[in-house]
């Protein structure tokens, strides 16, 4: 049943980066052979084009050294190894270049599409491909289909492009017979040349069609169930019930963090039963503004004031105040700028009280309507 859930129609999620971080890693990226075919061939031609005359010369000579001998060298049973050593390196330094650059373009083809990668794990022994059901499913599968018909494609444009070039090229192909050896080595080489870039040029078209197919085919091999995306999360993240305690422990530490602050508060302004925050500020301190040391709603808001209530410190009601201290200030961060001369009004009022409550002037009130701007104001 846990198979069946986990079958190829039901894998309609794309892959994650961790899934493609593994394929990658056993090896399986985007590749387009069309992609290396044309990059070989097109370089290839283009080094024939670009060294042609050089190579044309070069076994005009190489021939002309082998079938122009001397009444001495035909005689001589050594000269036929000289010569063939002499005419193997001459060959050998012609071709280099051409050598070289196919070399650079086969190395650069197949990391066009899918960049670097190296990996052991793609060349290990997998017993699982020795499957016959497997290898029938593949042979006739739709990625089989598709390199038949790209086959099938190539076939008939490149034959197609060549027998226009051959049409194209008759004369000049025929006129070589009647030319010197130098003259139709270099003519050959250069219809040669032009021929084979323009039947690479055809792989362009056919490339162009297989990369998208190529990007799209592992994609699709590497959907994923929504079953498996929820257990790489659970990997990747961890499970949700262990991640909800972690999250439960951190904001109990930060809950007993801010009471075990609430000793030092100076005031606590509430709503007075919904919000309350506790503000601390120390006259000469250096300390630019109050500080808020701890907030809460409901629950938390009702611990804050029995905490005030124990350690005697002052609580102010102030709905609109309370609320707007408790939307724009975060615990242990300075009250906004905004709020300097509201908070100012209520520091003076818990300054008088504390006077009056020993016995020093008379008792203080605080105005009603605070000095809070609009834009910091919060209803509810």
């Amino acid at each position: 049943m846990a198979e069946e859930q986990d079958s190829s129609a039901e894998k309609t999620q794309d892959p994650t980066p961790k899934r493609l971080e593994k394929a990658r890693e056993e090896g399986d990226t985007v590749r387009s052979k069309e992609l290396n075919t044309m990059a070989i061939l097109l370089t290839g031609s283009a080094a024939m084009l670009m060294f042609g005359g050089l190579m044309a010369r070069s076994m005009g000579r190489i021939m002309d050294q082998n079938f122009s001998l001397s009444r001495e060298d035909i005689f001589d049973t050594s000269a036929m190894v000289r010569f063939l050593d002499i005419s193997a390196m001459e060959g050998l330094i012609l071709l280099l270049p051409v050598f070289g650059i196919l070399l650079v373009a086969a190395f650069l083809g197949p990391i066009g599409l899918g960049g670097w990668n190296f990996t052991f794990k793609a060349v290990m022994p997998k017993f699982s491909r020795l499957n016959p059901g497997s290898g029938l499913k593949r042979m006739f599968g739709p990625k089989s289909l598709m390199e038949l018909a790209k086959a099938a494609a190539k076939v008939l444009v490149v034959a197609g492009i060549a027998l226009l070039l051959f049409m194209f090229n008759m004369d000049r192909i025929m006129s070589i017979s009647q030319q010197d050896i130098g003259p139709a080595i270099l003519n050959a080489m250069i219809i040669i040349g032009w021929s084979v870039l323009a039947m690479s040029c055809a792989m362009i078209l056919i490339t162009l069609v297989d990369i998208p197919f190529q990007i799209h085919s592992h994609t699709e091999k590497l959907r994923m169930t929504h079953q498996q995306v929820k257990d790489e999360m659970k990997d990747t993240e961890g499970k949700p019930e262990v991640k909800q305690r972690i999250r439960q422990l951190q904001y109990q530490m930060s809950q007993n963090k801010m009471m075990g602050a609430l000793p030092e508060a100076d005031v606590i302004i509430t709503n007075p039963e919904h919000y309350a925050v506790a503000l601390k500020y120390k006259q000469g301190s250096g300390q630019a503004a109050p500080v808020m040391i701890a907030k809460g709603i409901d629950f938390m808001a009702l611990r804050i004031r029995e905490a005030a209530n124990k350690h005697e410190i002052p609580i102010v009601e102030s709905p609109v105040l309370a609320r707007a201290i408790y939307y724009n200030t975060k615990v242990d961060e300075e009250i906004p700028e905004g709020l300097y001369k509201a908070v100012a009004q209520v520091l003076a009022y818990v300054f008088q009280l504390r006077q009056h409550t020993r016995g020093v002037g008379p008792r203080p009130t605080l105005a009603s309507d605070l000095p809070v701007p609009d834009e910091l104001k919060r209803d509810h």
